[in-house]
C-alpha cells in the first residue's frame, strides 16, 4: 500500500517540475533587449546574407512567418508563398522564410546553397533568413514567442514539421497558426482580412 506521504511527495515534485517548466517558458519569451516580448518587433534575426535585422522593420505590415526546408515533400509550397508575396506585397504584406534542419535533416545546405535553391527553383524574392532551430533548447527566441502565442494541435507548442506558418497582424501580434499541410493559397481570406484592418 502506498503511503500518503509518498503520494504527497510525488505530487509536490510534479508540481515543482511543472512550475519550473512554466518559468523557463516564460523567461524564453523575453526579447533580446531583456523586456517581455509582446510583438514580433521585439526580436531580430540574421538574414540569409548574414546581416542582423530587427523585425521592427516590418512594423505595420501583415506578416507570414514560415519555417522552411529545401528537401521536403512540402517544399513546392515555396511557389505558393512567392505568389502570396507578389499578390499582396504592395498592400503591406510580406513572407519571412526561416530555413530549419530539425525535421529529418531536410535542410542540410549552407545559407548560400539555400538562397540559390530558392531563387533558381521558385523565384523567391521574399526575405529569407539564416538557418535556425524552432524547437528545443536552441530554438530561436522569435519562434519561442510565436509558439507561446499560437499553440498547435491539441494545444501543444512544439512545431511538428517544416512549413508551419504563423500569421501576424499589423500590430505585430501572432493571430493564427497553420499546419504544414495548409497550402499558401488557402490563406488568402485570412490575409485579406488582416490587410483590411487598420
Amino acid at each position: 500500500m502506498i503511503k500518503a506521504n509518498t503520494i504527497k511527495n510525488v505530487f509536490l515534485s510534479l508540481l515543482m517540475i511543472g512550475l519550473g517548466v512554466a518559468i523557463l517558458q516564460g523567461s524564453a519569451r523575453y526579447a533580446q533587449g531583456g523586456k517581455m516580448a509582446t510583438t514580433i518587433y521585439d526580436y531580430s534575426a540574421k538574414r540569409i546574407d548574414g546581416e542582423e535585422h530587427s523585425l521592427a522593420e516590418y512594423r505595420g505590415q501583415v506578416v507570414l512567418i514560415v519555417n522552411t526546408a529545401s528537401k521536403c515533400g512540402f517544399t513546392p509550397q515555396y511557389d505558393g508563398l512567392q505568389k502570396l508575396y507578389e499578390t499582396y506585397k504592395d498592400r503591406g504584406f510580406t513572407v519571412l522564410g526561416f530555413p530549419c534542419n530539425q525535421f529529418a535533416h531536410q535542410e542540410p545546405g549552407s545559407e548560400e546553397e539555400i538562397a540559390n535553391f530558392c531563387r533558381l527553383n521558385y523565384g523567391v524574392t521574399f526575405p529569407m533568413f539564416a538557418k535556425i532551430e524552432v524547437n528545443g533548447d536552441n530554438a530561436h527566441p522569435l519562434f519561442v514567442f510565436l509558439k507561446s502565442e499560437q499553440s498547435g494541435l491539441l494545444n501543444t507548442e512544439m512545431i511538428k514539421w517544416n512549413f508551419t506558418k504563423f500569421l501576424v497582424d499589423r500590430q505585430g501580434r501572432p493571430v493564427k497558426r497553420y499546419s504544414p499541410q495548409t497550402k499558401p493559397e488557402e490563406l488568402t481570406a485570412d490575409i485579406e482580412k488582416r490587410l483590411n484592418e487598420k
